[in-house]
């Protein structure tokens, strides 16, 4: 059998030059290159050309063609320039007003208050400018000498000349010890026309009366108020009080009292109604106030009467009272003092209040706590009739006075006693115990986030502060271990009615617009709160305009506490800088709502 033979190997394969990687890089940069070249040169070859007339209006310069094809695989030169025009110009900024705006109160201008009628004292309720020409657009100046407010509680006793430099009150009411001039202070001796020897005395004999000790009464108004020392003296039993007084012949005393560290606001009752729901205060007090309560039907009264809770007190002291040491009448003037008193007394039985034994120069009322016993009592007597409860009693705002009687409930709901009424469910309200929690847990969150910020709201360095947006009332509720109190403002237009809640509460507050400026003097509040405000009023009026009066309630060295959605204080941030204001940004909730701190 033949042996196999070998099988020979394959021959080995053609060398293409292709494979060698060096020849493949230098071909494949050839290739490349070679396209580049062809390519600008067709592009200068077709745009190279002189249009006929016919296609010459609708083509471009054909530099600008030629150089945008001959460049378009290539990056644009970097450019460093700044682009000024696409950046909004820089926001102009606010200038100073004239020194005569130092202590302008836009609503209460006494030149503007000369177009309006003395009757029922139109001419001293609120008259806001309305015309571009009238709006304060400039800032309003501070005082020459200005310095910061006496800390609480020294500014009970004194405040600085130079701040609210006004010598009237020392001159005509230094017999009555409102306030006197020693040097460069203004010291409040705390006397009033009804209280010449001082408050201490008067509070003391009313005590007899009222029950001030025992945490029932809590909130309390002070209708023409002078320099508010009665308001003063009643902190000293854990009452607050609201003490209002117009801008009259009596020069600053709403300004002397904020001075002070004490809660007050330009007020008057007049025409509207004042500017608190219905069931407001445990108490109300008129110490020679000057107000004719048995005119026009009673009409004063009656207001007194829907602000008062069930079973508040009514205290009056000074004319028609004392009308047999002093022959005066509630006005000032001798007609027939003992017919107004009697006048008065029976438009009282007449509203159901009753009469607590008077001592001395002070007669004190109880309102009732229901209606029922008294109608059933007093069908005889010529009663005023009941308001119409679809008009909204609570409505405060620009709302006229009407000579009705406020119905009560059948069923009396009595608070809780302070301090406990502060953490209680308000009865009458939508509101329950888990609603409560939820919100003043809220609220001491964010009111520690703001303390860290805001030394001066736990030192003492603050006194006066106002919430724009209150809501129900936590942020002043978690303010209550402070040295502070706390102007509550609900605006009129918002959805939630809740200033009656916030009284409720032991809190005190007020209606507001604030596209109008507010009843109060330059320079009243150390610290804003502005929780949604932007967002609720961005579409409602000029936020300028609100920017140029929180500067002028604003104390110089004051504190702005801004929150809103993230999109919203972005856009502010541009406002602030033409008020001249330094702005701190902070994130302190995962949500889009942003913290911006103002400091003046």
């Amino acid at each position: 059998m033949p042996k196999p033979s070998l099988a020979s190997p394959p021959p080995p394969p053609p060398q293409t030059p292709l494979k060698n990687p060096l020849i493949r890089l230098f071909f494949i940069f050839f290739l490349c290159y070679t396209v580049y070249i062809l390519g600008s040169y067709r592009s200068t070859i077709n745009t190279s050309f002189t249009p006929t007339t016919k296609n010459q209006q609708n083509c471009l310069n054909p530099i600008t063609v030629f150089t945008n094809f001959s460049h378009q695989n290539t990056p644009p030169p970097l450019d460093f320039k700044p682009h000024n025009t696409l950046l909004p110009p820089p926001p102009q900024k606010f200038q100073i007003c004239p020194a005569n705006f130092t202590h302008y109160c836009p609503c209460q201008d006494p030149q503007r208050e000369r177009l309006f009628k003395v009757e029922k004292m139109l001419h001293r309720e609120r008259h806001c400018p309305a015309t571009g020409g009238d709006i304060l657009r400039c800032l309003v100046p501070e005082p020459v000498g200005y310095k910061k407010p006496f800390p609480w509680p020294k500014s009970r006793a004194q405040a600085w000349f130079s701040n609210v430099p006004f010598k009237t009150l020392t001159e005509s009411k230094k017999q009555q010890n409102w306030v006197r001039l020693v040097g460069d202070r203004l010291v409040f001796p705390g006397g009033g026309t009804s209280f010449q020897k001082g408050v201490k005395g008067y509070i003391d004999q009313l005590k007899k009366m009222v029950p001030l000790e025992s945490g029932a009464i809590r909130t309390v108004l002070d209708t023409g108020c002078g320099v508010a020392s009665f308001g003063d003296s009643l902190m000293d039993y854990n009452i607050i009080t609201m003490s209002i007084a117009p801008r009259d012949v009596h020069e600053a005393q709403v300004q002397f009292a904020l001075e002070r560290g004490l809660p007050a606001m330009l007020g008057v009752l007049g025409t509207y109604r004042l500017p608190y729901p219905s069931t407001s205060f445990d108490m109300a007090h008129c110490s020679r106030c000057l107000i004719p309560w048995t005119q026009y039907d009673g009409l004063y009264l009656m207001e007194i009467d829907r602000v008062l809770r069930p079973g508040g007190y009514w205290v009056l002291s000074g004319p028609p009272i004392n009308w047999r040491a002093r022959y005066t009448a509630s006005d000032g003037t001798t007609k027939d003092p003992k017919k107004e008193l009697s006048s008065l007394e029976d438009l009282a039985r007449r509203l159901c209040w009753k009469k607590i034994k008077g001592k001395g120069p002070i007669a004190v009322w109880q309102k009732p706590n229901d209606h029922i016993e008294c109608i059933e009592k007093k069908k005889d007597l010529k009663s005023p009739m009941f308001c119409n409860p679809d008009n909204d009693l609570d409505d405060g705002w620009y709302k006229k006075m009407d000579a009705c009687i406020t119905p009560l409930p059948q069923v009396n709901h009595v608070l809780e006693k302070w301090p406990k009424r502060l953490n209680s469910i308000p009865p009458n309200h939508d509101f329950g115990m888990k609603d409560l929690v939820n919100d003043n847990l809220l609220w001491k969150k964010r009111v520690y986030e703001y303390v860290k910020v805001v030394e001066s709201l736990s030192n003492g360095g603050y006194r006066n502060v106002m919430d724009m947006n209150a809501g129900f009332g936590g942020f002043a509720a978690s303010l209550s271990e402070y040295p502070v109190w706390v102007m509550n403002v609900v605006p009129h237009d918002s959805k939630l009615k809740t200033l009656g809640i916030i009284y409720e509460r032991g809190l005190i507050g007020t209606y507001m617009n604030w596209c109008e400026p507010f009843s109060t003097y330059p320079r009243s509040y150390d610290l804003i709160h502005a929780d949604n405000v932007f967002s609720l009023y961005m579409n409602k009026c000029d936020i300028l305009d609100i920017f140029i009066e929180m500067h002028r309630i604003l104390r110089p060295k004051g504190t702005i506490i801004i929150t809103d959605h993230v999109d919203i204080v972005m856009k502010l941030k541009r406002h602030t800088d033409q008020m001249r204001w330094q702005t701190k940004l902070l994130d302190t909730e995962t949500s889009p709502r942003k913290l911006f701190f103002v400091n003046i």
